[in-house]
């Protein structure tokens, strides 16, 4: 046993928490600890099914005079995040996790802990083993490639599963209970443009937004800050009365990410040189005090440069499509909820924006936990790029799973949580994706609830769980699992 997790309680739990810390299991990397629940599962005696793509079910049976209640399905993702510190010697592929014990909190040595979704592997093992508890027929999902592709819940075929009820053990907040998600799409938008050569007597200059907070399009996306392409865009309008003409534009990286910074080189005839920095101070002054609060290191600058593309610009009528299509893209919340106050239910992202050699192509991401508003919020996006002639691509994504405050088993955890610890625990959903979209999808009718321990700094080396909230999470479960009838 790890000296790092002994005299821990649940005992049972940080034993399997350990075991699979020995076991690599990054993302698409998890057939060993596929293998290792499968054995396990054989070992107790229990009935395991183990798909082509490495998903797990066990069966467990009910406790004495449990058997008539209805079967409940536990479920958590098998891989973790592989991130290590730089100077960290590390092979995700074949070393084990190190655990670190600092107080109340467990980390590992320079790497990811993957407690995300570890404490739910971990805790679905303990149950299979402990013959003592109180529960009626389970099943237990264990699913893979959660972080980077959703892949396992959406190989799920229906037919794995008999349970109607699910507890996804996936979430990070002891004390909150998590009742809906978004679901997610993105919206490409690609002109075809043709370059032609500056006008003569012109001078090449960049304009750069920099200093913006940036964020998850989901987590973050109603706070109010800046976007750099939209806020490159408006600086860039106000510029074309001087001529300015683009050759190359481009900002933001990821998606799933509001973009802090975006620059456009441009040419601008040199006689107008001169306005075009009073120009860029004025919009500099003003979208700053915009956005003061949340944007204090806001920073947009025009500097003469040398062109990598010298000499060539963006026909004059296809600048004017771009940056007219991308000033009518709406970007942030759409919609809030009615029934959770403070939920952001659908919302837009403009994120990525590349010049390649003969096209421009602008990347969205649209989220919403209602079904038939992100087909709306994904119809408006496509209108806008059409509307201004670029070719409009949406990919499949991912589905939402629409809060019901109504379910049977919150009302069971929430009775179950009052009980325990004399308050009401919290009722949430988050603008961000988790499995339960899918898995409502794939079986209908299916009542869920996610909840865990409380974790921070997941995805990186900072990631750490506090040992306190995983006993409090355990006692938690199974009270419900007592309480389930």
């Amino acid at each position: 046993m790890s000296n790092a997790i002994e005299g821990l309680k649940p005992t049972l739990v940080w034993k399997y928490f350990a075991e699979i810390s020995k076991i690599p299991r990054g993302s698409k990397n998890e057939k060993q600890i596929s293998t290792y629940i499968v054995q396990t599962a054989k070992s107790l005696g229990l009935e395991v099914k183990q798909d082509k793509f490495m998903n797990v079910v066990v069966k467990k049976p009910a406790s004495s005079g449990k058997e008539k209640v209805p079967s409940l399905c536990l479920q958590g993702h098998l891989d973790m995040v592989c991130e290590k510190n730089k100077e960290t010697v590390h092979d995700f592929e074949k070393d084990p996790i190190e655990l670190v014990r600092k107080g109340n909190v467990l980390m590992a040595n320079g790497t990811t802990l993957g407690a995300d979704n570890g404490v739910a592997v971990a805790t679905n093992l303990a149950i299979m083993e402990d013959k003592s508890l109180a529960h009626g027929p389970l099943e237990f999902l264990f699913t893979v490639d959660e972080e980077t592709g959703l892949t396992g819940a959406n190989n799920l075929k229906a037919g794995q599963l008999e349970s109607k009820t699910l507890m996804n053990l996936d979430s990070e907040e002891e004390g909150a209970l998590y009742v809906g998600c978004s679901g997610g799409r993105n919206t490409f938008g690609t002109w075809k443009v043709n370059f032609e050569n500056a006008p003569g007597k012109s001078v090449a200059v960049a304009l750069h937004v920099k200093g913006l907070r940036g964020g998850h399009s989901g987590l973050e996306i109603d706070k109010g800050r800046g976007n750099s392409i939209k806020i490159l865009n408006r600086t860039l309008i106000a510029l074309e009365k001087l001529e300015a003409r683009i050759s190359t534009i481009e900002g933001g990286n990821k998606s799933n990410a509001i973009p802090r910074e975006a620059e456009a080189l441009l040419t601008i005839p040199a006689k107008n040189v001169k306005k075009a920095k009073t120009i860029v101070d004025r919009c500099n002054s003003t979208i700053k005090a915009e956005l003061a609060t949340v944007e204090p290191d806001l920073s947009i600058t025009l500097e003469e440069v040398q062109l990598k593309k010298k000499g060539k610009v963006i026909k004059k009528a296809q600048q004017k499509m771009l940056t007219q299509t991308i000033a009518g893209l709406p970007h942030g919340v759409a919609k809030m909820s009615a029934d959770i106050p403070g939920l952001v239910e659908t919302s837009t992202n403009v994120a990525i924006i590349r010049t390649e050699k003969s096209n421009i192509v602008l990347t969205t991401s649209q989220r919403s936990s209602v079904a038939s508003e992100i087909d709306e919020i994904l119809e408006t996006v496509k209108a806008v790029f059409e509307l201004g002639g670029a070719k409009a691509l949406q990919t499949e994504g991912y589905p939402g799973w629409k809060p019901n405050l109504d379910s049977q088993i919150l009302k069971t955890a929430k009775s179950t949580y009052s009980s325990l610890y004399g308050k009401e625990p919290l009722v949430k959903a988050i603008h961000a994706g988790l499995e339960c979209g899918i898995i409502g999808e794939k079986f209908p009718g299916m009542d869920m609830v996610s909840f865990g321990p409380t974790l921070e700094g997941v995805h990186s080396p900072d990631e750490k769980i506090y040992i306190d909230t995983v006993e409090k999470f355990w006692n938690f479960l199974l009270g419900i699992l007592r309480n389930v009838n």
